[in-house]
């Protein structure tokens, strides 16, 4: 069956790996050698909280409907972290202009952009993941197709998906008792400073 957003869902995951891993590692090894601790510390965060969508597709690759809850709230998870901390946000501000800073800021824009987009998108797929039924029809299907390739790409063994599903739910279980402890423990602390990170 031909669904027509097949190349949009596909234009998504693509976006996905360019503005959420190229540019955010490039980034990254460029603040090192430019030693601007401050974008070095909100793109170590970012890593830690974008680490959800790989647990995403290992989730969608044997086509567990809670990769669509986890999608979603990652990607409103990334958009928050981006903008979260006062310190680093201040910090940030203060960096004379230079060519690093106008890449990162335009990043940073860009990627809130596409998650806040992304997961207004995804809230449209919600069905999917709360329902096991609904999950096996082909508006939910598209969206295995990706995490599939991905997984004939980078594990071609045949009949692991559900092994790779099981390192995606523990991945899962990991990330939310780091966010429970976040939430419930560090938050309280510490407010909005990232100043532990």
């Amino acid at each position: 069956m031909d669904i027509w957003f097949r190349p949009l869902v596909w234009m998504d995951y693509r976006l996905g790996v360019l503005m959420g891993v190229i540019i955010p590692l490039v980034l990254l090894i460029w603040t090192l050698f430019q030693k601007q601790e401050a974008m070095q510390r909100l793109l170590i965060i970012y890593w830690r909280v974008a680490s959800l969508l790989m647990i995403t597709i290992y989730l969608l690759i044997p086509g567990w409907n809670i990769g669509f809850i986890t999608g979603l709230a990652a990607r409103i998870l990334i958009a928050i972290s981006l903008w979260f901390w006062v310190d680093l946000n201040e910090e940030i501000r203060d960096i004379p202009q230079s060519i690093l800073k106008l890449v990162f800021t335009s990043w940073r824009w860009a990627m809130t952009g596409y998650c806040v987009l992304g997961a207004i998108a995804k809230a449209i797929f919600l069905p999917c993941g709360l329902s096991s039924t609904t999950v096996e029809t082909a508006f939910c299907q598209v969206w295995l197709e990706a995490p599939l390739a991905y997984r004939n790409f980078f594990h071609s063994e045949p009949g692991n998906e559900g092994f790779l599903g099981f390192m995606g739910s523990v991945g899962l279980v990991i990330y939310i008792i780091y966010l429970a402890y976040f939430v419930l423990i560090r938050l309280g602390k510490q407010g909005r400073s990232a100043l532990e990170q």
